[in-house]
């Protein structure tokens, strides 16, 4: 897997700054879905002691999905939520 340079990684925040931009007006309520290994839930549900979450598990018990819906207040918040979720082995963002 070829990891992103720092250009690559900041092209890629900055597109999706634009997205979020053009189609939220802030604040905004945002949903985030992550999919982790089932022993990383309890890390991603740490990072968000304030925020109830919705899960559910995979049919073979291996994954857990989470659902945040959190009320946001600009694009960059939204951002800061998906590198602070990154370092987590295994995530997926949806």
């Amino acid at each position: 897997m070829d990891v992103p340079s720092g250009k690559e990684e900041q092209e890629k925040w900055k597109v999706f700054r634009q997205q979020l931009e053009d189609n939220y007006a802030w604040p905004a309520l945002y949903i985030f879905k992550f999919i982790v290994p089932k022993a990383k839930a309890a890390e991603v549900r740490e990072l968000f002691p304030l925020h109830l979450s919705t899960e559910k598990e995979s049919q073979q018990g291996k994954y857990t999905s989470l659902t945040f819906k959190m009320m946001m207040p600009g694009s960059d918040a939204i951002i800061d939520v998906y590198k602070k979720v990154s370092h987590i082995e295994g995530i997926i963002a949806l």
